[in-house]
């Protein structure tokens, strides 16, 4: 389960990310309760942020990834880090000085995107070097249990750290997570990263990604998925939060137990999804976009917030076969010097609706009900999901396997 590891470059980087991702997830829900405190309430502003949060994606996850193609991915890591922590302590220093406003919290969620927009692809893509093709399935594994497993800390923590002290201290503790993985990338030994074949400076790379990945079918319906589900199904820092305060009638603390009973879930996925070995199928990816959105519909028609969480456990469990399917397919079937720009367009499919999505479901909140962004969204994901279903039926089935060629398809 834990073979990654064993390459101490790959361990250095593990560490320093769960310390720093605690901090992310501490920040995100004191982030999203900021918001609520100072709008009063409204959905549509929590949904706002998110959008503005995310919204580089659009334009920046492709540029990251040719900058991922071309250059130091390690130094560029770097930057992007250190770019984070400065936009998380402007923020702590105004929440803690209490002049904190609504715009202060938009310009900076729309900063921190800027550089994480550039920051994804250049990190997924970095995994490779790192531990090799061999090792790359298990150590997606095992950075989705890190991410996981951070998601369950660090709302826990955040939901009683806001309770007693508010939010404002939350934001210093991420400033200080980022020196972690920070640390953990200056102290790596380069000389044991694997080399990989870098993409030549040039005009029209952003447009040749997008060639490679369109004359795809298996990546096209891949990320089309992607991008339904990640838009509207996805949704869970904005519906849970209005779900907690708006229908249950309960603070930050619930909130946070809300997100943390979704991440047991997706720890446990991640955990089933390091023990495996083999080939990927689309299959399974389509087949968990359709679970997936049938249980999240259920979510939003549950009565209380007992059976909420209970449904949220394996509701996330599908979440991670999603992502991690998406993930092993992605990087096992293109090749080195494309892969950057490939994991760019993947950010932009997960993340880029998020600014379009998240304010329709916000005001679908506040004019239908608190449920509606899950019902709706679990709807869209389900048709999503059972769609590329049919269609892969009437299609060759094919297997992705782990030193298939790179042109090979899997529809």
């Amino acid at each position: 389960m834990f073979r990654a590891l064993r390459t101490r470059n790959y361990r250095l980087w593990a560490s320093g990310q769960i310390v720093s991702l605690i901090g992310t997830w501490m920040q995100r829900v004191a982030q999203d309760w900021l918001v609520l405190t100072l709008s009063g309430g409204d959905g549509f502003a929590v949904g706002i942020v998110l959008a503005l949060q995310f919204g580089p994606t659009l334009v920046l996850s492709v540029w990251g990834g040719v900058l991922a193609d071309r250059y130091d991915k390690r130094k560029i890591l770097v930057g992007t880090q250190v770019a984070m922590a400065v936009s998380a302590a402007i923020l702590a220093a105004l929440d803690i000085g209490g002049v904190a406003q609504l715009w202060h919290v938009y310009l900076l969620a729309f900063a921190a995107g800027c550089a994480s927009a550039i920051d994804a692809p250049v990190r997924q893509s970095f995994t490779i070097e790192m531990v090799g093709r061999k090792l790359l399935s298990n150590a997606i594994a095992l950075n989705s249990m890190t991410f996981n497993l951070a998601r369950i800390i660090g709302p826990a923590i955040s939901g009683i750290v806001i309770t007693f002290v508010g939010t404002g201290p939350v934001f210093a503790i991420n400033v200080v997570s980022f020196g972690c993985v920070i640390a953990a990338l200056l102290a790596m030994n380069q000389n044991d990263l694997l080399p990989v074949e870098h993409a030549g400076r040039g005009r029209g790379q952003i447009r040749a990604g997008f060639r490679y990945v369109w004359a795809r079918a298996d990546l096209r319906v891949l990320l089309i998925t992607v991008f339904l589900v990640s838009t509207f199904g996805m949704n869970f820092p904005l519906s849970l939060a209005v779900l907690a305060r708006n229908t249950f009638g309960q603070g930050a603390d619930a909130y946070g137990l809300l997100s943390t009973t979704l991440a047991v879930g997706t720890l446990a996925g991640a955990v089933l999804a390091a023990r495996r070995n083999g080939p990927v199928r689309l299959q399974i990816f389509l087949g968990a976009a359709t679970v997936f959105g049938a249980l999240e519909a259920v979510v939003g028609v549950l009565p209380n917030m007992t059976a909420v969480a209970i449904m949220l456990i394996p509701t996330g469990a599908v979440i991670l076969t999603f992502t991690t399917s998406a993930m092993n397919i992605l990087q096992m079937s293109v090749p080195s010097d494309m892969r950057g720009r490939v994991m760019g367009i993947y950010m932009l499919c997960f993340l880029g609706g998020t600014p379009f999505g998240s304010p329709v479901l916000g005001w679908l909140a506040d004019i239908l009900s608190p449920r509606a962004p899950l019902i709706i969204g679990g709807l869209i994901s389900l048709v999503a999901g059972a769609t590329g279903g049919l269609l892969l039926m009437t299609r060759h089935r094919h297997t992705v396997a782990t030193e298939a060629p790179v042109n090979r398809e899997l529809v």
